[in-house]
């Protein structure tokens, strides 16, 4: 067992799918909401839960176009097919992989999560011949009656693998999975369980507790991973603990930061969070502010850009806070946003 430099614990290696997200370099490919299970610890959100909506990082579309986009704007060596279930909708999944490995070649990892309910030779077959890199399982810890299914994967040339979440009161359940996976997978990955707005009624009812105050991981949820790495310390696949933290601090950001350095514009300046830092002033005439600030200011346009939609203009900050005195009858902001497709400003401070 060996702790890693990003808040996480391995024995062996890590899929190359997990080596590619902890950089940063893998987009999420949110196929559909539905799905056969309605797991109580599952942190889906409203918006998407047993939805047929198809999201692409934070993007909702169906648009192949925009899937280009989005993957050349993040950088992205690779993607992760989640759901719900994605073999729920097998064709548009296939369809999806075939059209990525097909613009990007095989450089471009994919990776995909499914429950066992609708595994089968076909679907493994189908999603196999389309180029799939890598099969993540989810299975059931209440029952062990599918679980034979994991053993159909190994019929396919690609990375096997089983991921679970660490539910504190599951102890015994795991420990039989992991002797079960023994010689079917070649790699296991343990994700410590986290709070979210849909599941934590459902967690707090079942008696679970957050870590501490600065985090949504659940109390007790790393320590029985811990426990769990020691367990198979003998077992011949390779294992990694995936914290919370791991997930916020660094897969989260890397993507982020990614996605920052390809779409800031002139006027940008990234944070070391990632997110895209500029001024705003706000006005009713946007149009004409614009070429005040142009004309009277000198300020180049390559660090101007009118935003109709909420009447201001967006600029440098640095701009904004050198003209303050000068502007003093519009209403001046310096703000923060994600550089993600829905740009959620999480800092706005009016000068």
């Amino acid at each position: 067992m060996q702790k890693t430099k990003y808040y996480s614990w391995k024995k062996g290696n890590l899929a190359k799918g997990c080596q590619l997200c902890i950089k940063g370099q893998k987009m999420v490919l949110f196929i559909t909401g539905l799905c056969h299970k309605h797991c109580y610890f599952c942190p889906i959100s409203e918006k998407k839960f047993n939805k047929d909506v198809f999201y692409i990082n934070e993007l909702k579309t169906n648009n192949l176009k925009k899937i280009l986009e989005e993957t050349k704007k993040g950088n992205s060596l690779g993607c992760g097919i989640t759901g719900g279930d994605p073999l729920m909708k097998i064709k548009r999944t296939t369809k999806l992989i075939k059209f990525l490995k097909k613009t990007f070649k095989n450089k471009f990892h994919i990776h995909l999560y499914t429950p066992l309910e609708l595994v089968n030779e076909s679907n493994l077959k189908q999603l196999n011949q389309v180029g799939l890199d890598e099969i993540r399982f989810h299975p059931s810890l209440d029952s062990n009656r599918l679980w034979n299914k994991i053993s159909l994967a190994n019929k396919f040339k690609w990375g096997i693998g089983v991921e679970i979440p660490l539910l504190p009161n599951k102890e015994k359940e795991i420990k039989q999975l992991c002797d079960f996976i023994d010689d079917k997978v070649d790699f296991l990955n343990l994700n410590e369980l986290e709070v979210s707005d849909t599941n934590s009624d459902a967690l707090i009812k079942m008696g679970f507790k957050i870590k501490s105050k600065d985090s949504f991981a659940v109390k007790g949820s790393e320590k029985l991973g811990l426990k769990i790495l020691k367990y198979c310390k003998n077992k011949h696949y390779n294992i990694h603990l995936c914290t919370a933290k791991l997930k916020d601090k660094i897969q989260f950001t890397n993507r982020i930061i990614k996605y920052a350095q390809s779409t800031a514009k002139p006027y940008d300046l990234i944070t070391k969070e990632g997110m895209l830092k500029h001024g705003a002033i706000y006005t009713k005439n946007p149009k004409t502010t614009y070429n005040l600030l142009i004309k009277k200011f000198k300020v180049p346009k390559k660090l101007l850009e009118m935003d109709n939609k909420n009447k201001r203009i967006l600029t440098g900050d640095w701009i904004v806070l050198e003209l303050k005195d000068k502007l003093k009858q519009y209403k001046l902001a310096i703000i923060e946003q994600y550089p993600t497709a829905e740009k959620t400003e999480i800092e706005v401070t009016y000068l």
